[in-house]
């Protein structure tokens, strides 16, 4: 398959700011790492917002820097390509068909993709339109997809969840899979309906930093695997144009990213997620390089 352009304006403009935010966080860059993705895909920087960059806390996400941007045009899966460039290797893992059986099944709006600047290519987002959400009743039937959607069925029916799903995030790198939903039922986001998810899920309760992030959040979503039966995370963030109006303040060195990602644009917009796993809680930033009010938010 062609790459969709190689070495537009648009690509090196993101790879000089990829480069400039990895050198300000002390990240080791990595050009012959980077530049195959931002070329197979460079035509999709002419058009796509966002354009944004995420980091999160945790040594589990120590020491790299993500970079994600909408592709065009949104009817082509970009997958196939990433295969075909060696971005990411091609398996005979349940992770490498689930795409194309959701795009067999449902009516995609739109393709994401997220790479990291020392990872590589990592993961591709379907979206569906916001006025098509679609239901969770219907992702259990994919036979590629793994069986803990099916097994936690019930939780998303008790929470109101079954009819909201805005996305499907297939990450290739560590072999998960990220349920999105939006329009949310506002019970969800409530302290009482968060403890109650969590406690559903069998999830560490939240902390008070949770909570108060939750008062206003604008979506959630859960991370599912292969390998277990559990709903390994569960998320949820709030979209603001200043970090200080949050209802809480942010880790230093999510801060300090927020300062180093250089921005193309004329208005800020950032968001700030919460997930919680067995292991305790951690948090995400990410901070658009560009973007146009209207445009969708991921986590």
């Amino acid at each position: 398959m062609e790459s969709y352009m190689s070495g537009t304006s648009e690509a090196d403009e993101i790879c000089s700011a990829v480069t400039e935010t990895a050198g300000r966080l002390g990240i080791a860059f990595s050009r012959d790492k980077v530049w195959p993705i931002l070329s197979a895909y460079g035509d999709a920087f002419a058009h796509a917002m966002p354009l944004a960059f995420r980091m999160a806390t945790g040594p589990q996400h120590a020491g790299d820097v993500d970079c994600r941007f909408i592709t065009h045009p949104k009817d082509r899966n970009p997958y196939p390509l990433a295969v075909s460039k060696g971005l990411t290797p091609k398996t005979s893992h349940p992770v490498g068909t689930l795409l194309s059986e959701i795009e067999e099944r449902f009516p995609i709006d739109g393709y994401g993709i997220d790479f990291g600047v020392v990872n590589g290519f990592t993961k591709v987002y379907a979206g569906f339109a916001p006025q098509d959400l679609q239901n969770a009743s219907k992702l259990v039937e994919i036979p590629a997809m793994p069986r803990s959607l099916a097994g936690n069925f019930d939780f998303f029916v008790r929470h109101g969840l079954d009819d909201k799903v805005a996305f499907v995030a297939v990450d290739y790198l560590h072999r998960t899979v990220n349920v999105y939903f939006n329009d949310v039922p506002a019970a969800c986001f409530e302290s009482d309906g968060i403890r109650r998810m969590l406690r559903d899920l069998g999830l560490p309760g939240p902390s008070d930093r949770m909570l108060g992030i939750g008062g206003q959040a604008f979506g959630l979503y859960i991370t599912l695997n292969w390998d277990s039966p559990a709903i390994e995370r569960f998320c949820f963030g709030v979209t603001t144009t200043d970090l200080s109006s949050l209802p809480v303040s942010i880790e230093p060195q999510l801060e300090k990213f927020a300062h180093c990602v250089p921005y193309g644009g004329a208005d800020r917009k950032f968001v700030y997620g919460v997930a919680a796993a067995p292991e305790g809680e951690y948090y995400k930033l990410e901070t658009h390089y560009k973007w146009n009010p209207g445009t969708v938010a991921f986590i």
